[in-house]
Protein backbone atom coordinates (compact mmCIF):
# COMPACT_ATOMS: atom_id res chain seq x y z
CA UNK A 1 0.00 0.00 0.00
CA UNK A 2 1.21 3.32 -0.44
CA UNK A 3 0.48 5.47 2.36
CA UNK A 4 1.20 8.55 4.02
CA UNK A 5 0.51 10.05 7.71
CA UNK A 6 -1.66 13.23 7.69
CA UNK A 7 -3.58 15.59 9.61
CA UNK A 8 -6.87 16.25 7.48
CA UNK A 9 -8.34 19.70 8.10
CA UNK A 10 -12.45 19.76 9.05
CA UNK A 11 -15.05 20.09 6.82
CA UNK A 12 -15.43 24.18 7.84
CA UNK A 13 -11.60 24.62 6.85
CA UNK A 14 -12.28 23.06 3.70
CA UNK A 15 -15.16 25.16 2.97
CA UNK A 16 -13.65 28.89 4.13
CA UNK A 17 -10.60 27.73 1.73
CA UNK A 18 -12.97 26.85 -1.34
CA UNK A 19 -14.97 29.90 -0.65
CA UNK A 20 -11.28 32.27 -1.12
CA UNK A 21 -10.65 30.05 -4.19
CA UNK A 22 -13.83 30.20 -6.22
CA UNK A 23 -12.94 33.61 -7.64
CA UNK A 24 -9.27 32.06 -9.01
CA UNK A 25 -10.09 29.04 -10.09
CA UNK A 26 -9.58 28.66 -14.17
CA UNK A 27 -7.55 26.28 -16.36
CA UNK A 28 -4.03 27.32 -16.55
CA UNK A 29 -3.57 25.00 -13.31
CA UNK A 30 -4.52 21.63 -12.62
CA UNK A 31 -6.43 22.33 -9.43
CA UNK A 32 -6.63 19.70 -6.30
CA UNK A 33 -9.66 17.93 -5.58
CA UNK A 34 -10.94 18.86 -2.19
CA UNK A 35 -11.50 15.75 -0.97
CA UNK A 36 -7.91 15.32 -0.90
CA UNK A 37 -6.80 18.73 1.07
CA UNK A 38 -4.37 16.91 3.68
CA UNK A 39 -1.19 18.03 5.50
CA UNK A 40 0.91 15.19 4.75
CA UNK A 41 3.19 14.48 8.13
CA UNK A 42 5.23 11.69 6.74
CA UNK A 43 4.92 10.04 3.34
CA UNK A 44 5.66 7.00 3.18
CA UNK A 45 5.39 5.10 -0.35
CA UNK A 46 4.78 1.42 -0.88
CA UNK A 47 4.74 -0.48 2.75
CA UNK A 48 4.83 -3.95 3.12
CA UNK A 49 1.72 -5.81 4.51
CA UNK A 50 4.48 -7.44 7.17
CA UNK A 51 5.21 -4.00 8.28
CA UNK A 52 1.72 -2.91 9.02
CA UNK A 53 0.78 -4.28 12.81
CA UNK A 54 3.99 -2.82 13.71
CA UNK A 55 3.48 0.84 12.10
CA UNK A 56 0.50 0.62 13.23
CA UNK A 57 1.06 0.47 16.94
CA UNK A 58 4.09 2.86 16.79
CA UNK A 59 1.51 5.24 15.16
CA UNK A 60 -0.72 4.64 17.82
CA UNK A 61 2.12 5.65 20.54
CA UNK A 62 3.06 8.70 18.74
CA UNK A 63 -0.87 10.20 18.75
CA UNK A 64 -1.06 9.25 22.30
CA UNK A 65 2.06 10.70 23.17
CA UNK A 66 0.92 14.07 21.30
CA UNK A 67 -1.74 16.24 22.92
CA UNK A 68 -4.72 17.81 20.50
CA UNK A 69 -3.40 21.53 19.45
CA UNK A 70 -4.56 23.76 17.61
CA UNK A 71 -4.23 25.08 13.69
CA UNK A 72 -5.90 27.15 10.72
CA UNK A 73 -5.56 27.76 7.34
CA UNK A 74 -3.35 30.41 6.65
CA UNK A 75 -2.42 32.41 3.19
CA UNK A 76 -0.30 30.49 0.72
CA UNK A 77 2.55 29.62 -0.98
CA UNK A 78 4.80 27.97 -3.77
CA UNK A 79 7.23 25.21 -4.82
CA UNK A 80 9.10 26.94 -7.81
CA UNK A 81 6.53 27.45 -10.34
CA UNK A 82 5.18 24.36 -10.51
CA UNK A 83 2.56 24.02 -7.19
CA UNK A 84 1.02 26.15 -5.04
CA UNK A 85 -0.29 25.63 -1.86
CA UNK A 86 -1.83 26.47 1.09
CA UNK A 87 -0.06 27.09 4.90
CA UNK A 88 -1.03 26.64 8.05
CA UNK A 89 -0.55 28.51 11.24
CA UNK A 90 -1.07 28.23 14.98
CA UNK A 91 0.59 25.55 16.84
CA UNK A 92 3.27 24.79 14.67
CA UNK A 93 5.79 23.55 16.74
CA UNK A 94 3.14 20.98 17.89
CA UNK A 95 2.70 20.34 14.14
CA UNK A 96 6.48 19.49 13.59
CA UNK A 97 6.80 17.68 16.43
CA UNK A 98 3.88 15.24 15.30
CA UNK A 99 5.03 14.95 11.81
CA UNK A 100 8.94 14.20 13.39
CA UNK A 101 7.10 11.51 15.45
CA UNK A 102 5.01 9.74 12.36
CA UNK A 103 8.45 9.38 10.57
CA UNK A 104 10.25 8.32 13.56
CA UNK A 105 7.41 5.95 13.93
CA UNK A 106 7.87 4.81 10.20
CA UNK A 107 11.51 4.11 10.48
CA UNK A 108 11.17 2.32 13.59
CA UNK A 109 8.32 -0.05 12.23
CA UNK A 110 10.88 -0.63 9.12
CA UNK A 111 9.33 1.21 6.36
CA UNK A 112 12.67 2.77 4.57
CA UNK A 113 11.95 6.83 4.39
CA UNK A 114 13.92 9.30 2.35
CA UNK A 115 16.30 11.57 4.16
CA UNK A 116 14.78 13.76 6.72
CA UNK A 117 13.76 17.29 6.19
CA UNK A 118 12.68 20.20 7.94
CA UNK A 119 8.78 20.13 7.94
CA UNK A 120 6.92 22.90 5.42
CA UNK A 121 3.11 22.50 6.72
CA UNK A 122 1.24 22.75 3.16
CA UNK A 123 -2.00 21.66 1.62
CA UNK A 124 -1.50 21.46 -2.12
CA UNK A 125 -3.81 23.80 -4.18
CA UNK A 126 -2.62 23.08 -7.65
CA UNK A 127 -0.10 22.67 -9.71
CA UNK A 128 1.51 23.63 -13.37
CA UNK A 129 0.37 21.56 -16.32
CA UNK A 130 3.59 20.76 -17.43
CA UNK A 131 2.85 21.61 -20.90
CA UNK A 132 5.08 24.50 -22.40
CA UNK A 133 5.49 27.49 -19.99
CA UNK A 134 4.30 26.79 -15.89
CA UNK A 135 1.07 29.51 -15.44
CA UNK A 136 2.53 32.26 -13.48
CA UNK A 137 1.98 31.65 -9.58
CA UNK A 138 2.09 35.97 -8.50
CA UNK A 139 -1.84 36.73 -9.18
CA UNK A 140 -2.97 33.47 -6.82
CA UNK A 141 -0.16 34.27 -4.31
CA UNK A 142 -1.24 38.07 -4.16
CA UNK A 143 -5.13 37.28 -3.68
CA UNK A 144 -4.26 34.52 -1.35
CA UNK A 145 -2.06 36.45 0.74
CA UNK A 146 -4.68 37.81 3.52
CA UNK A 147 -6.23 34.61 3.56
CA UNK A 148 -6.91 33.47 7.58
CA UNK A 149 -8.99 30.45 8.07
CA UNK A 150 -10.67 29.88 11.47
CA UNK A 151 -9.10 27.79 14.07
CA UNK A 152 -9.47 24.37 14.83
CA UNK A 153 -8.93 21.63 16.93
CA UNK A 154 -6.39 18.66 15.51
CA UNK A 155 -7.13 15.58 17.23
CA UNK A 156 -6.25 12.84 15.19
CA UNK A 157 -3.54 11.56 13.17
CA UNK A 158 -4.49 10.05 10.12
CA UNK A 159 -3.15 6.57 8.34
CA UNK A 160 -4.16 7.47 4.75
CA UNK A 161 -3.67 5.45 1.21
CA UNK A 162 -3.26 7.15 -1.70
CA UNK A 163 -4.68 5.25 -4.61
CA UNK A 164 -2.85 6.62 -7.63
CA UNK A 165 -4.76 7.15 -11.33
CA UNK A 166 -4.60 4.17 -13.10
CA UNK A 167 -6.90 5.31 -16.56
CA UNK A 168 -4.58 7.47 -18.10
CA UNK A 169 -7.35 10.25 -17.99
CA UNK A 170 -6.25 13.78 -18.47
CA UNK A 171 -6.87 15.13 -15.04
CA UNK A 172 -6.92 12.24 -12.91
CA UNK A 173 -6.05 12.37 -9.59
CA UNK A 174 -5.34 10.32 -6.54
CA UNK A 175 -8.17 8.64 -4.52
CA UNK A 176 -7.04 9.33 -0.39
CA UNK A 177 -8.90 6.90 2.05
CA UNK A 178 -8.01 6.68 5.79
CA UNK A 179 -6.90 3.30 6.41
CA UNK A 180 -6.75 4.39 10.33
CA UNK A 181 -7.33 7.05 12.71
CA UNK A 182 -5.70 7.57 16.10
CA UNK A 183 -6.80 10.47 18.33
CA UNK A 184 -4.45 12.81 20.12
CA UNK A 185 -4.39 12.14 23.43
CA UNK A 186 -0.85 13.32 25.21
Amino acid sequence: MRLFAAVLPPEAAVAELREALQPLRDDRLTWTAQAGWHFTLAFMGEVRDDVLPELYARLERAAHRTAPFALRLHCCGHFGDRALWAGAAGDLPALRLLAERADAAARRAGVPMEQHRRYTPHLTLARSHGRGTAAPLRPYLDALADFEGTAWQVDTLCLVRSNLPVGGVPGEQPRYETVRAWPLAG
